[in-house]
């Protein structure tokens, strides 16, 4: 932790470098992800502040829309649509995930029950779990298709919908490899992720 302080006190010694930023933020990305520690928007984008709009969860998992119900995550996704334009959503999934990986591997997590509760947004998902996943550390075929039924539900919240229907939204499924730092991008005419 004494590093991450270190870092802390010195960053506000540079005001000129952030004044700007007080001034209001017009990203032109959602790029929703992973809560996991390896998986750093902006170190992968190299973004600067103000660049992304972030929305990161276990699992990178949007929850099904229910406008009786806001989530934070609808929230944010309505924020960044709605308010602040952004023109592209990124759902970035990542190798060695342990959330598609417990779905895949179907682990047992009573311990673990808001865990167990969340990770059931995803549970069953079409093509989620496939024979070589279970074997595979990376659990790249999970996680790959996790990414596209992401996609899917995104486009079942309204505002998605509209914006995509005036052709002011593009979506965007990424898959990020912690092992290697190469992205691949799903391409609809393949049906398959790509390098960028």
């Amino acid at each position: 932790m004494q590093p991450l302080i270190d870092n802390a006190r010195t960053f506000g010694q540079r005001p000129e470098e952030f004044a700007k930023l007080a001034e209001g933020q017009s990203p032109q990305v959602l790029f929703i992800t992973c809560s996991d520690s390896r998986v750093v928007p902006a170190l992968i984008t190299g973004a600067r502040p103000g660049e992304l709009f972030e929305l990161r969860t276990a699992g990178n998992i949007v929850p099904p829309y229910a406008s009786g119900r806001p989530t934070g995550e609808a929230a944010t996704i309505e924020y960044a649509v709605e308010v602040l334009g952004v023109s592209d959503i990124v759902v970035c999934g990542h190798s060695h995930c342990g959330a598609v990986g417990a779905l895949v591997r179907g682990d047992d997590l009573t311990a673990v029950p808001a865990v167990r509760d969340w990770l059931a947004h995803a549970a069953g998902e079409p093509g989620a779990t496939t024979a070589s996943d279970t074997d595979d550390p990376t659990v790249a075929a999970g996680v790959q298709n996790h990414v596209l039924t992401q996609l899917l539900r995104l486009r079942s919240y309204p505002c998605v919908e509209q914006r995509l229907a005036k052709g002011q939204l593009r979506l965007r499924g990424w898959y990020y490899e912690v092992h290697t730092g190469s992205v691949r991008e799903h391409r609809a005419a393949t049906d398959a992720f790509e390098a960028l």
